[in-house]
């Protein structure tokens, strides 16, 4: 919550130096580049198939043989990041010509998106380095350190935008910026690794079959735990055949859906996986599909609410936090369009992660896969259309995503009872309507203090706080009140996922499956 409050100070430095402009795109792309194979690859596909093998490695043979699987592992990523690396800051103008096919060759977005590439990109070996870190500890139920890489990369972001002066342009501050967040969070993994009592020493390369195991895991994973950043990457290719700013609305847009899809998903996702991997190994059905759905009811009662409210409230809160600078009103206008229809699907990416797991924790990576691809499939065939026959602009590309991404939920649900794995009790049943009502009513809420206060989004610094915070603050006190009232969620339980307790993990939660939210089911993540 810390890096994504941090990151939303970092967008609102971006959109006042940038704006939504020919050089803002050009240096998205160069942000989304590494980022992109970053979500793809070392946190998502790496994260899903090491932290696995590494904790089963650990139970079965100790500590000190899981450091080498880790070890070899690192030597792996290394072996093939590095030569990566070279060939593409090589052949970047090539690159780009798949990236954003409506740069124009030559042009000066074009070429300085080259330029930028070529400073951001190594930032994908630094931070596979540290994903691969992170990965080891919270194997280990250490989940701090690895929370925390986020807050430096923003941290390293800021602290560039704020040298811009000594830079030819905040583009270039930004991308510099990035490259030095790669080093200072390694240099942080490495120490935290260290404080927990394991130091990955650099080895050759060694294709052992643990390795053959993790890479042939990886592959699958890749696409199938990805679905959704590789939607949005092909959301960046076809905003740039739109005009001039296009690429940076969508990303304004992207940034805010993705604060409560990074603070639910992520955490419960994190903090799900060695669970769950736990009970399928000890062959507890039960317990795991106890488990998977207090995972679900937890992630609906936090996205539900965070969707709708991005959907109704998404233009006051667009212009009153980017208005400003060189990002005009009108920018926040399209940007807020394109929020809409991300926002649609914030319920959808939260359950794609719970439901994932389901298959992840079992070592199928093939059924998520499949699914993926169909879902990539149909987001871009839906963007184009929205795009090219029905000129919907950025509003219809984010639309497209929001829609497969439901989709896509579907399908994930589908597979998991066809095998008897699906995680729907009867507790879920009761809670489900519940915060649905719940959320509608908050709807209404926000939907009546929007209206009055319509001039206070884009005035003064003052008020503009002074209206997100009554705007903010009644949303959550209804949806909270209801909520609890209707016996949805007790306070105690929303209290508990902001407590950390002794316990670690979601081990409690099948003694437990009559609480709703279990305290030490999520507060360790969170």
């Amino acid at each position: 919550m810390v890096s994504r409050v941090l990151g939303f100070i970092r967008d609102v430095l971006t959109a006042d130096m940038l704006g939504s402009s020919g050089m803002s795109d050009a240096y998205f792309v160069a942000f989304k580049l590494p980022n992109f194979l970053r979500r793809l690859f070392a946190e998502g596909a790496f994260s899903v198939t090491f932290v696995p093998l590494f904790a089963k490695t650990a139970q079965a043979d100790g500590r000190a043989a899981a450091a080498r699987f880790a070890e070899d592992a690192q030597a792996m990523l290394l072996a093939v990041l590095i030569p990566l690396t070279v060939v593409l800051l090589l052949f970047m103008p090539l690159v780009m010509d798949v990236l954003a096919p409506g740069f124009e060759r030559g042009s000066p977005r074009y070429r300085l998106a080259v330029e930028l590439c070529r400073i951001t990109f190594p930032y994908l070996t630094l931070v596979s380095i540290t994903a691969l870190q992170g990965g080891v500890l919270n194997a280990l139920d250490r989940y701090g350190p690895f929370a925390t890489a986020p807050i430096l990369f923003n941290l390293a972001l800021i602290g560039g935008l704020l040298l811009t002066p000594l830079f030819p342009t905040a583009a270039h501050a930004l991308s510099w910026g990035e490259f030095a967040a790669g080093i200072i969070q390694v240099v942080w993994m490495m120490g935290s690794c260290k404080r927990a009592g394991i130091w990955l020493r650099l080895r050759w390369p060694r294709l052992t079959p643990d390795i053959k195991r993790l890479f042939t895991l990886m592959g699958p994973a890749a696409i199938g735990a990805g679905a959704v950043q590789i939607n949005i990457f092909i959301d960046t290719m076809i905003g740039s055949l739109l005009p001039k700013g296009s690429i940076s609305n969508l990303y304004y847009a992207e940034r805010l859906y993705q604060l409560p899809l990074g603070i639910i998903g992520v955490a419960v996702g994190t903090a799900l996986l060695p669970a769950l991997a736990r009970h399928v190994r000890a062959d507890d059905r039960p317990g795991a599909k106890r488990l998977e759905a207090r995972a679900i009811e937890a992630s609906l009662l936090l996205s539900l609410p965070a969707a709708i409210a991005l959907m109704v409230a998404g233009a006051p809160i667009m212009t009153a936090l980017f208005a400003r600078g060189a990002f005009t009103a009108q920018n926040a206008m399209e940007s807020a369009g394109a929020l809409a229809g991300y926002s649609a699907g914030i319920p959808a990416y939260v359950l794609a992660k719970t439901l994932s797991t389901g298959y992840y924790a079992r070592e199928d990576t093939k059924t998520p896969l499949k699914f993926s691809l169909i879902t990539v499939a149909l987001n871009t065939i839906f963007a184009l259309s929205f795009v090219l026959i029905f000129h919907f602009g950025v509003i219809g590309i984010a639309a497209a995503t929001g829609i497969t991404a439901w989709i896509n939920v579907a399908m994930l649900a589908w597979g998991l009872r066809t095998r008897g794995l699906l995680g729907f009790d009867a507790r879920l049943k009761h809670v489900l309507p519940r915060i649905i009502g719940a959320t509608a009513l908050m709807a209404a809420v926000l939907y009546a203090i929007e209206l009055p206060l319509g001039g206070w989004w884009s005035a003064d610094l003052l008020r503009r706080g002074a209206g997100l915070t009554v705007l903010v603050g009644g949303g959550l006190a209804v949806y909270g009140g209801v909520i609890v009232l209707s016996g949805a969620a007790k306070l105690s339980d929303i209290t508990g996922l902001l407590r950390r307790e002794r316990k670690t993990g979601l081990t409690g939660a099948e003694s437990k499956a009559d609480n709703p939210i279990p305290p030490e089911t999520l507060s360790s993540s969170l």
